[in-house]
């Protein structure tokens, strides 16, 4: 039985060679023909049969999986540039040399990316750490900093009742800086604000929590207010250092390590070809113009998994086999996939352009195809539902089977990959369950999420999908005969597949015919966020990104909002009722582009020119200066003050334009 249960499928489209699409006249309809025209000459026709422990018998089965080796890099004298597709953090040891806390354990940022030479890379940030800011007491001066730090210090240790990780310092500084609250215009002054930085991102809540609740420095009995508290690490980072998504990221000669070299001896913890080590300002983080607007060979696996399913059943990872594992690599910027495999259970018949290995046993199968992710080592793993169900049927049938480190398919070394259920809510999608498997490293990028985010359709089936915009079709396999295929001979198994091949090669065709990566990615360098956070996360870490990189440049501080759920409903724009008739003249339907940002942006509407009666007396702000909405709300004028929500959708619109154009 198949995963995706599809009406009987129709006779394939004839078309050509992924690469040009024109050629088709010259070449046969057939899928199969279609593969054989990628055959090359050092990789092609491989039928190996595995029936114990080895691995593939003849090395080129196998030499095209790995990365090119990287370069001799001498870190005193070369800069490695790379492009970054990941951005986390985990909590680990001081480095010496290093900025930041000395001792006890602290935050280490992670970035995963390519060389340009198709090398894969694992960066160590060190040294930078999490902060919050609050409201500063009347008359509070820097002499008042150390004793205020040391009392939050010893009430957040007193707060934590068990030290596991045996944090020294919990607070590492308290310094006293003059910003702006982004709510509300309140003219050009700027107002003392307690910069507090702590040791774990976990300790940021803490500190809020206990400022606003109890009276932790008795010399000051203040309503503190905490500002930027609710930051995730990770985009504050970025936010900090120029990072967006998928910016090309320089380490200067003299300012990294590589590890496992030139007397660097810290402990190797990725598959990354380089793994490095630097310090949180030493970098160079290139915004994506001009040359760095370039992209990286990333390594895209696609694959399709089917399952030998009991009639009438939908599979079990607990009962039913893993019987086929079909995989297409290619590199982002190519045409065509360089690298075609199918892992099948039991022996199968030559396939002209692709590799072939089969299994004794579904245990050895499944133990392979790890070890063959661990080794091709992908960046953005794709596939058509592959996160809610591929993905988990994968790691549950091999727990099920006890095989061997099956589950470690992510950059980190020892970290495994574990399913977790995921809840996404939007007024766009609704609320919606998925599965979610982490990757430490490596993007899952499932086409059916971007296409049912992207694109109303009447199915998202594969089959749809790839009809309605590739004018083709699966291969005509009907998913109740899977198993009566998998029971025949080599020759049945060979045409199941043809079917498996094609249903990883489908995706392919979709993410080069709709340009997803390329769109994605600019979406996460336009809008600062990583490449996963589009997929895995809602429309507010878009807008928090922007909204904190333009406040930085001004000098801004965010409120920590209160969200309260709230039933109330907001009007949109009038709708005209149409004058219903038949009109022998042409009619004239005029649609205003980009309504809501336009008015935005002609009006000045933001958070920081938000006016109050109050402050419009206090500033001498005369009518001229200030625009009254319909519903009395004041806002300054432009000559007054620009706002940054009119500024980020300048910038958004500008790179939409520039995108089409």
């Amino acid at each position: 039985m198949k995963k995706r249960q599809f009406g009987s499928s129709q006779t394939p489209a004839k078309k050509g060679k992924f690469k040009n699409d024109e050629d088709d006249e010259d070449l046969p309809g057939s899928f199969e023909a279609e593969l054989a025209t990628m055959m090359d000459d050092d990789f092609g026709d491989i039928s190996q049969i595995i029936t114990d422990e080895q691995g593939p018998e003849q090395e080129n089965a196998t030499s095209k999986w790995s990365r090119p080796p990287p370069p001799e890099f001498n870190p005193a004298k070369d800069t490695l540039s790379f492009q970054q597709i990941e951005v986390d953090h985990y909590t680990g040891k001081a480095m010496v040399g290093m900025p930041g806390s000395k001792a006890g354990p602290v935050p280490i940022m992670r970035m995963f990316g390519v060389t340009m030479e198709g090398n894969s890379v694992c960066c160590h940030v060190h040294g930078f750490c999490p902060y919050l800011f609050v409201s500063a007491p009347p008359n509070f001066t820097n002499n008042h900093c150390k004793p205020f730090k040391e009392a939050l210090d010893n009430a957040i240790k007193k707060d934590m009742r068990s030290n596991p990780e045996n944090i020294i310092d919990t607070v590492l500084a308290v310094e006293i800086v003059y910003k702006q609250n982004m709510y509300g215009y309140s003219g050009e002054e700027k107002i003392p604000f307690l910069k507090i930085t702590v040791a774990l991102p976990r300790l940021v809540a803490a500190c809020k929590r206990l400022l606003e609740k109890e009276v932790i420095y008795s010399a000051f009995h203040h309503d503190y207010r905490a500002f930027e508290s609710n930051i995730d690490i990770d985009i504050r980072f970025m936010v900090d250092t120029s990072v967006v998504g998928c910016s090309w990221i320089e380490l200067p000669s003299g300012t990294w390590k590589i590890r496992g070299k030139f007397n660097h001896n810290m402990p190797v913890t990725s598959r990354c070809q380089l793994e490095v080590d630097v310090a949180w300002d030493a970098f160079v983080s290139h915004p994506p113009e001009g040359e760095w607007s370039k992209v990286a060979p990333f390594r895209i696996l696609s694959f399709d998994i089917e399952c030998a399913g009991r009639k009438g059943i939908f599979p079990e990872p607990n009962h039913d086999p893993v019987i086929q594992i079909a995989s297409m690599v290619i590199r982002q910027g190519d045409h065509e996939p360089f690298l075609r495999n199918i892992f099948t259970l039991d022996t199968c018949a030559p396939i002209l352009g692709c590799q072939v290995l089969s299994f004794g046993t579904e245990k050895l199968m499944l133990e392979k195809w790890g070890d063959f992710v661990r080794q091709l080592d992908p960046d953005i793993f794709t596939g058509y539902n592959i996160n809610n169900f591929d993905f988990p049927y994968l790691i549950n049938r091999a727990q099920h089977l006890a095989v061997k480190n099956f589950s470690f398919l992510g950059r980190i070394k020892d970290i495994k990959s574990v399913i977790k259920d995921q809840m996404l809510q939007s007024k766009q999608m609704g609320r919606r369950e998925n599965k979610y498997v982490n990757f430490e490293g490596r993007v899952p990028f499932d086409l059916l999420l971007v296409l049912v985010r992207d694109y109303k359709l009447r199915s998202y089936s594969l089959n749809a999908v790839s009809y309605h915009f590739l004018q083709e079709q699966k291969e005509d396999v009907h998913h109740s005969i899977i198993s009566d295929l998998q029971a025949g001979d080599s020759q049945t198994r060979r045409r199941l597949a043809v079917y498996c091949l094609k249903d990883a090669y489908l995706p392919l065709r979709l993410l080069d015919k709709l340009m997803c990566i390329i769109i994605y990615m600019e979406m996460a360098r336009v809008t600062g966020v990583t490449l996963a956070s589009l997929l895995t996360r809602g429309q507010q870490i878009k807008v928090v990104s922007q909204l904190l990189r333009h406040a930085r440049e001004r000098d801004y501080l965010m409120p920590v909002h209160q969200g309260q759920s709230s039933e109330e409903q907001y009007d949109g724009g009038t709708v005209l009722e149409p004058k219903r008739g038949f009109y022998n003249d042409p009619i004239a339907t005029l649609d205003f582009s980009s309504l809501y940002p336009s008015i935005i942006m002609a009006h000045n509407i933001c958070y920081t020119t938000l006016l109050t009666i109050q402050t419009k007396n206090k500033y001498n702000l005369s009518d001229e200066m200030v625009t009254k909405t319909p519903s009395n709300s004041l806002f300054a004028k432009e000559t007054v003050r620009k706002g940054i929500l009119p500024e980020i959708l300048e910038n958004l619109l500008s790179a939409r334009k520039k995108s089409q154009g």
